[in-house]
Protein backbone atom coordinates (compact mmCIF):
# COMPACT_ATOMS: atom_id res chain seq x y z
CA UNK A 1 0.00 0.00 0.00
CA UNK A 2 1.31 3.26 -0.97
CA UNK A 3 1.38 5.85 1.75
CA UNK A 4 0.04 9.24 1.02
CA UNK A 5 2.42 11.96 1.75
CA UNK A 6 0.88 14.81 3.71
CA UNK A 7 -0.13 17.61 1.42
CA UNK A 8 1.27 20.97 2.04
CA UNK A 9 -1.18 23.54 3.42
CA UNK A 10 -1.44 26.61 1.26
CA UNK A 11 -3.75 29.58 1.56
CA UNK A 12 -4.77 29.22 -2.05
CA UNK A 13 -6.01 25.67 -1.52
CA UNK A 14 -7.87 26.63 1.68
CA UNK A 15 -9.68 29.47 -0.07
CA UNK A 16 -10.59 27.21 -2.99
CA UNK A 17 -11.97 24.62 -0.60
CA UNK A 18 -13.89 27.31 1.33
CA UNK A 19 -15.34 28.74 -1.91
CA UNK A 20 -16.41 25.29 -3.04
CA UNK A 21 -18.36 24.51 0.14
CA UNK A 22 -21.89 26.00 -0.19
CA UNK A 23 -23.58 24.46 2.86
CA UNK A 24 -25.23 27.17 5.00
CA UNK A 25 -24.55 29.99 2.57
CA UNK A 26 -28.25 30.87 2.27
CA UNK A 27 -28.54 31.24 6.04
CA UNK A 28 -25.46 33.45 6.20
CA UNK A 29 -26.66 35.62 3.33
CA UNK A 30 -30.11 35.99 4.92
CA UNK A 31 -28.53 36.92 8.26
CA UNK A 32 -26.59 39.69 6.51
CA UNK A 33 -29.53 41.06 4.53
CA UNK A 34 -32.45 40.50 6.96
CA UNK A 35 -31.90 43.49 9.30
CA UNK A 36 -31.80 45.93 6.41
CA UNK A 37 -34.80 44.28 4.73
CA UNK A 38 -36.97 44.35 7.85
CA UNK A 39 -35.86 47.88 8.72
CA UNK A 40 -36.89 49.07 5.26
CA UNK A 41 -40.16 47.12 5.43
CA UNK A 42 -41.12 48.64 8.80
CA UNK A 43 -40.13 52.13 7.62
CA UNK A 44 -42.41 51.77 4.59
CA UNK A 45 -45.29 50.54 6.75
CA UNK A 46 -44.85 53.40 9.25
CA UNK A 47 -44.66 56.02 6.50
CA UNK A 48 -47.85 54.67 4.92
CA UNK A 49 -49.59 54.67 8.31
CA UNK A 50 -48.57 58.29 8.98
CA UNK A 51 -49.87 59.43 5.59
CA UNK A 52 -53.10 57.45 6.03
CA UNK A 53 -53.61 58.97 9.49
CA UNK A 54 -53.06 62.45 8.06
CA UNK A 55 -55.76 61.83 5.46
CA UNK A 56 -58.17 60.52 8.10
CA UNK A 57 -57.51 63.63 10.21
CA UNK A 58 -58.19 65.85 7.17
CA UNK A 59 -61.52 64.09 6.62
CA UNK A 60 -62.45 64.53 10.27
CA UNK A 61 -61.58 68.24 10.07
CA UNK A 62 -63.79 68.71 7.00
CA UNK A 63 -66.71 66.79 8.53
CA UNK A 64 -66.47 68.60 11.87
CA UNK A 65 -66.12 72.02 10.26
CA UNK A 66 -69.47 71.49 8.56
CA UNK A 67 -71.20 72.01 11.94
CA UNK A 68 -69.67 75.50 12.09
CA UNK A 69 -70.22 76.22 8.39
CA UNK A 70 -73.95 75.57 8.64
CA UNK A 71 -74.38 77.44 11.93
CA UNK A 72 -75.29 74.39 14.02
CA UNK A 73 -72.36 75.01 16.37
CA UNK A 74 -73.33 78.66 16.85
CA UNK A 75 -77.03 78.06 17.57
CA UNK A 76 -78.12 79.62 20.83
CA UNK A 77 -81.37 77.74 21.32
CA UNK A 78 -83.36 74.74 20.25
CA UNK A 79 -81.72 71.47 19.39
CA UNK A 80 -78.05 71.89 18.62
CA UNK A 81 -77.56 68.62 16.78
CA UNK A 82 -73.85 69.00 16.14
CA UNK A 83 -72.44 70.12 19.48
CA UNK A 84 -74.75 69.42 22.35
CA UNK A 85 -73.32 67.70 25.36
CA UNK A 86 -76.70 66.35 26.51
CA UNK A 87 -80.09 65.90 24.85
CA UNK A 88 -82.08 69.14 24.54
CA UNK A 89 -79.06 71.30 25.45
CA UNK A 90 -79.68 74.97 24.78
CA UNK A 91 -76.13 76.28 24.82
CA UNK A 92 -73.88 76.80 21.83
CA UNK A 93 -70.60 75.00 21.39
CA UNK A 94 -67.53 75.95 23.29
CA UNK A 95 -64.06 74.50 22.78
CA UNK A 96 -64.69 71.51 25.04
CA UNK A 97 -67.99 70.49 23.46
CA UNK A 98 -66.68 71.02 19.94
CA UNK A 99 -63.67 68.83 20.74
CA UNK A 100 -66.07 66.19 22.09
CA UNK A 101 -68.00 66.44 18.82
CA UNK A 102 -64.78 66.02 16.83
CA UNK A 103 -63.78 63.07 19.02
CA UNK A 104 -67.10 61.37 18.27
CA UNK A 105 -66.03 61.23 14.62
CA UNK A 106 -62.54 59.85 15.31
CA UNK A 107 -61.93 56.15 14.68
CA UNK A 108 -59.89 53.94 17.01
CA UNK A 109 -56.78 54.98 15.11
CA UNK A 110 -56.41 58.13 17.27
CA UNK A 111 -56.31 58.85 21.01
CA UNK A 112 -58.70 61.76 21.61
CA UNK A 113 -56.76 62.99 24.65
CA UNK A 114 -53.87 63.87 22.31
CA UNK A 115 -56.05 65.84 19.88
CA UNK A 116 -55.99 69.64 19.93
CA UNK A 117 -58.61 71.87 18.29
CA UNK A 118 -58.11 75.48 17.20
CA UNK A 119 -60.97 77.49 15.64
CA UNK A 120 -60.35 81.07 14.49
CA UNK A 121 -62.76 83.45 12.76
CA UNK A 122 -62.47 86.88 11.17
CA UNK A 123 -64.41 89.13 8.84
CA UNK A 124 -62.41 88.37 5.67
CA UNK A 125 -59.60 86.19 4.36
CA UNK A 126 -57.30 89.22 4.17
CA UNK A 127 -57.50 89.88 7.91
CA UNK A 128 -56.97 86.26 8.91
CA UNK A 129 -54.13 85.79 11.39
CA UNK A 130 -53.24 82.24 12.43
CA UNK A 131 -51.03 81.48 15.41
CA UNK A 132 -48.14 79.08 14.88
CA UNK A 133 -47.99 76.40 17.55
CA UNK A 134 -44.66 74.98 16.45
CA UNK A 135 -43.72 71.77 14.66
CA UNK A 136 -42.98 68.17 15.62
CA UNK A 137 -39.94 69.24 17.65
CA UNK A 138 -41.44 72.11 19.66
CA UNK A 139 -45.24 71.80 19.57
CA UNK A 140 -46.87 74.05 22.20
CA UNK A 141 -50.69 73.93 22.22
CA UNK A 142 -51.18 76.70 24.77
CA UNK A 143 -53.32 79.54 23.54
CA UNK A 144 -55.58 77.52 21.27
CA UNK A 145 -58.97 79.11 20.95
CA UNK A 146 -62.51 78.49 19.81
CA UNK A 147 -64.25 81.28 17.94
CA UNK A 148 -66.77 79.85 15.45
CA UNK A 149 -67.78 83.30 14.18
CA UNK A 150 -71.12 84.40 12.91
CA UNK A 151 -73.02 84.39 9.67
CA UNK A 152 -70.79 85.16 6.66
CA UNK A 153 -67.53 85.21 8.62
CA UNK A 154 -64.34 83.44 7.54
CA UNK A 155 -63.42 80.52 9.79
CA UNK A 156 -60.36 78.26 9.98
CA UNK A 157 -60.63 74.97 11.86
CA UNK A 158 -57.32 73.26 12.64
CA UNK A 159 -56.84 69.88 14.27
CA UNK A 160 -53.43 68.95 15.71
CA UNK A 161 -52.33 65.45 16.64
CA UNK A 162 -48.90 64.21 17.68
CA UNK A 163 -48.56 60.82 16.02
CA UNK A 164 -46.18 58.43 17.85
CA UNK A 165 -43.38 56.96 15.74
CA UNK A 166 -42.00 53.45 16.31
CA UNK A 167 -39.30 52.79 13.70
CA UNK A 168 -37.09 55.71 14.78
CA UNK A 169 -34.72 53.34 16.60
CA UNK A 170 -33.63 51.92 13.26
CA UNK A 171 -32.32 55.27 12.06
CA UNK A 172 -35.46 56.29 10.17
CA UNK A 173 -37.18 59.30 11.72
CA UNK A 174 -39.84 61.32 9.90
CA UNK A 175 -40.58 63.45 12.94
CA UNK A 176 -38.91 64.68 16.07
CA UNK A 177 -38.69 63.17 19.56
CA UNK A 178 -40.41 60.01 18.27
CA UNK A 179 -43.48 62.00 17.22
CA UNK A 180 -44.79 63.58 14.04
CA UNK A 181 -47.20 66.48 14.22
CA UNK A 182 -50.21 65.92 12.00
CA UNK A 183 -52.19 69.08 11.15
CA UNK A 184 -55.54 69.13 9.37
CA UNK A 185 -57.07 72.42 8.24
CA UNK A 186 -60.48 73.48 6.96
CA UNK A 187 -60.90 77.10 5.82
CA UNK A 188 -64.31 78.38 4.73
CA UNK A 189 -66.83 81.20 4.87
CA UNK A 190 -69.87 80.57 7.05
CA UNK A 191 -73.22 80.27 5.35
CA UNK A 192 -75.85 82.90 6.07
CA UNK A 193 -77.83 81.55 9.02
Amino acid sequence: MPSHAPTRFTLRKALARFRGNRRGSAAVEFALVAPMFFGLLFAIIETALVFFSGQVLETIAQDSARAILTGQAQAQGGSVAACQTAPNAVTACDQTTFKAFVCSKIPALFDCSKLYVDVVSTSSFGTLNLTSYGNSCNFNPTGMQYNAGGSGQVVVVRLFYQWPLVVTGLGYNIGCSNKRLLVATAAFKNEPF
